[in-house]
């Protein structure tokens, strides 16, 4: 079973017809156990980083999926739901820096480009071990951010550039996250879609 961790973000509706596509039962929940106890959980997010990571805490997401990643049970980030995975942002809610999950060390930065955000498709500089971009390492992907996570982390590290480069997807053990928005990305986004969840 699938679960899409529903703390308030706007694109979980498109996220869940997407991920129905796979074999798995998809559900979603703010509920705990349903969201420790899935195979894999699927965290969207949309809109400011700190919005975000306070709706996240409203419903224990930051314990959920820390708690996942101590069962070594797979996540998924999203947009927003990847950046959140991260220590801190530079972008502001109410002037106030807020506080990621930390479970990647670095700080989220706002991209250095004449045109922000940064909308529509792009193509992805696949890492060589990368397992979400198995047979789509060629394919674009739809992004719509102004802000992004640059510095490597521990595992796989997929890049793509606009205004410099940044880090468009991150593959761990247990948490991976993209930047972009599979759900949006047609085929190439079912295709990882389906990536990441046959290892569950």
């Amino acid at each position: 079973m699938i679960a899409i961790l529903d703390y308030g973000s706007g694109n979980i509706r498109s996220a869940q017809r997407a991920f129905e596509k796979t074999k798995h039962q998809v559900i979603v929940t703010s509920d705990y156990q349903e969201a420790v106890s899935a195979d894999g959980l699927v965290v969207p997010g949309v809109g400011a980083f700190g919005s975000c990571m306070k709706a996240l805490l409203k419903i224990d997401g930051d314990k959920i999926i820390k708690e996942r990643q101590q069962e070594k049970k797979k996540t998924l980030g999203i947009c927003v739901g990847m950046q959140i995975l991260f220590e801190s942002s530079d972008e502001l809610l109410n002037g106030e820096s807020i506080k990621g999950l930390g479970i990647f060390p670095g700080r989220v930065v706002r991209l250095e480009a004449p045109v922000i955000p940064h909308m529509g498709f792009n193509e992805v500089e696949v890492d060589e071990t990368s397992k979400l971009f198995k047979g789509i390492e060629k394919e674009r992907f739809y992004f719509v951010h102004s802000y992004a996570a640059k510095d490597p982390v521990v595992g796989a590290n997929s890049y793509c550039d606009y205004g410099g480069g940044f880090l468009a997807a991150i593959e761990s053990q247990t948490v991976s996250a993209v930047q972009f928005h599979p759900e949006k990305s047609g085929a190439a986004g079912l295709a990882l879609i389906e990536n990441w969840a046959s290892g569950l």
